[in-house]
């Protein structure tokens, strides 16, 4: 369970250059991240990508939280 300053925390981590985006390369950077997000949404990274992705190919924090959101995971 993660809170919403806990979320944008990881978010930000993710967010390597730091564009308010996290690309598909960012987000395959740090397994350990990606076991969290898979831990907190339910999901793989590579299926959340497919959800929630813009048609960059990016996911915006809000997604992010919408994922969370969606598997019940934030406090």
């Amino acid at each position: 369970m993660a809170t919403e300053q806990e979320l944008q925390s990881l978010f930000n981590t993710l967010d390597s250059d730091q564009d308010g985006k996290v690309s598909s390369n960012e987000l395959f950077l740090s397994p350990a991240l990606n076991a969290v997000i898979s831990a907190e949404t339910g999901t793989s990274p590579q299926e959340m990508l497919a959800m929630y992705r813009d048609e960059e190919g990016n996911i915006t924090f809000e997604d992010l939280k919408q994922a969370v959101k969606k598997a019940g995971n934030l406090d």
